[in-house]
C-alpha cells in the first residue's frame, strides 16, 4: 500500500493529497464514482458511510452520511462542477455540521506504467477554515480513507 502524501503549507488556503494506486485510472475512477463502492472506503474505519445522493456527473450532487458507534451522524455534501471520466473531478465539499464553510476540491488522476496518481487539491475559503479542518483530524481521516480506497481497488483488480 502506498503512503498518502498530505501537503499543508503555512499561510495557505489549500490542502493537497497525493496517493499512487497500483491500478489503471479507469479502475480508480470507478471506485470513487460508483455509489455502491463509496461506503467501502469513504471516511475513517471507525465510522460507517451511507450514500444518500451521488450523481457523479457535471451538475450532479452528492451527500454522504457517516455514523459512529454511538449513533452520532455527520453529513457531508456538495455539487459536481466538472466530471471528466477517468481524468478529473471538480466538486464542492461541505461538512453540514458547519454550514457555509464550503471548500472546492479538484481531483486529477494521472496514469503511468499501469499506476494511477491521485492528486486532490482542496481549496478552503480562508486559511482559518483550512486550519480548522486540519485541527479537526481531517488529515488522519484522509490517510485512513486512502488506505481503505487502496483495499477496494485491490479487490476490484
Amino acid at each position: 500500500m502506498s503512503e498518502t502524501e498530505i501537503i499543508v503549507e503555512p499561510n495557505r488556503q489549500d490542502i493537497i493529497h497525493k496517493h499512487t494506486f497500483d491500478a489503471p485510472r479507469d479502475l480508480v475512477f470507478r471506485a470513487i464514482t460508483e455509489p455502491e463502492l463509496v461506503p467501502q472506503w469513504w471516511g475513517p474505519r471507525d465510522l460507517s458511510t451511507e450514500v444518500d445522493v451521488m450523481d457523479a456527473r457535471t451538475g450532479g450532487r452528492w451527500r454522504f452520511i457517516n455514523r459512529d458507534a454511538d449513533g452520532n451522524v455527520y453529513a457531508f455534501s456538495g455539487v459536481f462542477h466538472e466530471v471528466t471520466a477517468s481524468e478529473r473531478v471538480v466538486q464542492t465539499f461541505e461538512f453540514e455540521g458547519m454550514p457555509g464553510h464550503v471548500a472546492l476540491e479538484t481531483l486529477t488522476l494521472e496514469e503511468a506504467d499501469g499506476k494511477t496518481t491521485y492528486v486532490a487539491r482542496t481549496l478552503f475559503q480562508s486559511v482559518e477554515d483550512r486550519d480548522g479542518a486540519v485541527q479537526s483530524g481531517m488529515t488522519e481521516g484522509a490517510q485512513d480513507t486512502m488506505d481503505r480506497l487502496s483495499e477496494v481497488i485491490e479487490k476490484l483488480r
